[in-house]
């Protein structure tokens, strides 16, 4: 493992495993070359922003990464590939102090989420600058990011401009801090939003999550004994690439369904 190696090299499966292609597992290396990811897509990479799949599709899904991993975390890396098989194309970014660490090896801690709104805004008129003017965009992130997004999607103005929130292992709260609640966000949303959680996520299991009185907009699909980054343990029977294909099958059929006005109301929560 090279010493920039994340967390997630630790599920790495053995090539005979028919499952060992369900993941992408790699080192974090500044300055990456992006490659085409299969063919009739595309894989473009700017100074500011990654994109994996087609410009010319209807759903297109911006994504912002957790505190501590970029946007070439194997975790991110895996999920934009996943929603790209699904015809979803997604757009990721990094908050400055992670391009910072990215590009220049300066390792700086992550400021406070509410400082990021702006940088998330920026990125979304960035996103839509690139795309047709009738695609639907979502926009979420894997926990930090997706704290910024519900911020950010607060500050945006027209429905148009930003069609839900997607969030995978929403940071409720602290570990061991339950009281400590990161809800306000989440209540203050406008939008459709799905939420991925692991049922051990120490950021926020269902026993604590169903105290909070969320609004009927927002959707809970539960990883069963997954863990923050959605792996579940080995005595459970499913693979971490088990259990990343049905979060990546649950976005691809919320962002579906709010394509067709099917938006369902009253709060949904669903167990896998």
């Amino acid at each position: 493992m090279g010493k920039n190696a994340t967390p997630l090299d630790r599920f790495a499966l053995k090539p005979s495993d028919p499952l060992s292609k369900s993941l992408i597992f790699m080192e974090q290396k500044p300055k990456r070359r992006a490659t085409p990811s299969r063919p009739g897509t595309t894989m473009d990479r700017t100074p500011d922003m990654l994109t994996t799949g087609a410009l010319n599709r209807d759903l297109h899904l911006l994504m912002a990464h957790g505190a501590g991993a970029s946007m070439t975390s194997p975790f991110l890396e895996t999920m934009a590939r996943l929603l790209d098989e699904r015809g979803i194309t997604v757009h990721r970014f990094e908050f400055p102090y992670m391009a910072a660490r990215t590009q220049a090896g300066v390792r700086r801690p992550p400021p406070r989420a509410e400082t990021l709104t702006g940088a998330y805004c920026d990125a979304i008129t960035a996103c839509r600058r690139q795309l047709p003017p009738k695609v639907r965009l979502f926009i979420g992130g894997k926990s930090m990011g997706g704290r910024v997004a519900c911020l950010a999607a607060g500050e945006i103005n027209t429905a148009d401009t930003v069609s839900g929130v997607v969030m995978l292992g929403y940071p409720f709260h602290p570990p061991r801090k339950p009281d400590k609640s990161r809800a306000p966000a989440l209540r203050a949303l406008t939008r459709p939003a799905l939420i991925v959680q692991g049922t051990r996520d120490p950021f926020g299991g269902p026993d604590k999550v169903a105290r909070l009185e969320l609004p009927s907009l927002i959707r809970i699909f539960w990883i069963e004994d997954g863990d923050h980054d959605l792996a579940p343990r080995k005595a459970s029977g499913v693979t971490h690439a088990e259990a990343l294909t049905r979060a990546a099958d649950a976005i691809s059929a919320f962002m579906k369904e709010s394509r067709h006005g099917a938006q369902r109301h009253g709060r949904s929560n669903q167990t896998v």
